[in-house]
């Protein structure tokens, strides 16, 4: 009988892991499963609106690997378990990202290629408010093609958290969409 490919591999995974994962208290970010001949890498991406700590990941790392080991019929071989949380590069694809990037800074494109800076604040289902150079705007996910973190040395300045905080002003609805670095106001 053949082995099922990766994609189903992962599925079958995504359903034994995934409990494990909740019950830790953490949200199944992503699942990966890499085959190389009969080795597999299962590598599972979690996450939560607290973080995860490093002794959170050796916790649910035990805890995999003795779910895994239950169900060694399904990877049919030797297996790597990499339990991660996602890096700072990870892009911001839907409103929960947006919610965990609180007051960090962030880049987005727009789908005509334009790009701006901004800082996060308060993210709804279908809209983020960001700070675009001293005022806020709110950008809709449909008009964001791509949007990441900005890797930052200090913290937000305490204007700035102010402006976002939830008891502030405003957004700016005149300017649904903030500039593109190189537009004029």
């Amino acid at each position: 009988m053949p082995s099922p490919g990766p994609e189903q591999l992962t599925g079958q995974l995504h359903g034994v892991l995934e409990p494990i994962v909740i019950a830790a208290g953490f949200e199944l970010d992503e699942l990966d499963v890499r085959v190389a001949g009969r080795r597999h890498t299962v590598k599972v991406v979690v996450d939560s609106d607290t973080g995860v700590g490093l002794d959170d990941i050796a916790r649910l790392s035990r805890s995999a690997s003795a779910e895994l080991d239950q169900h060694e019929h399904l990877i049919g071989g030797s297996y790597t378990l990499e339990v991660t949380s996602p890096g700072v590069d990870r892009p911001l694809t839907g409103p929960r990202h947006w919610r965990r990037a609180h007051l960090r800074l962030v880049e987005v494109r727009r789908p005509d290629g334009t790009t701006f800076q901004g800082r996060v604040g308060p993210a709804g289902e279908e809209a983020v408010t960001l700070l675009v150079d001293g005022v806020l705007r709110e950008v809709r996910y449909a008009d964001v093609a791509y949007a990441a973190v900005q890797v930052e040395f200090r913290p937000p300045p305490d204007a700035e958290v102010d402006l976002l905080s939830p008891d502030h002003a405003q957004t700016d609805d005149t300017t649904p969409s903030p500039p593109s670095s190189g537009e004029q106001r």
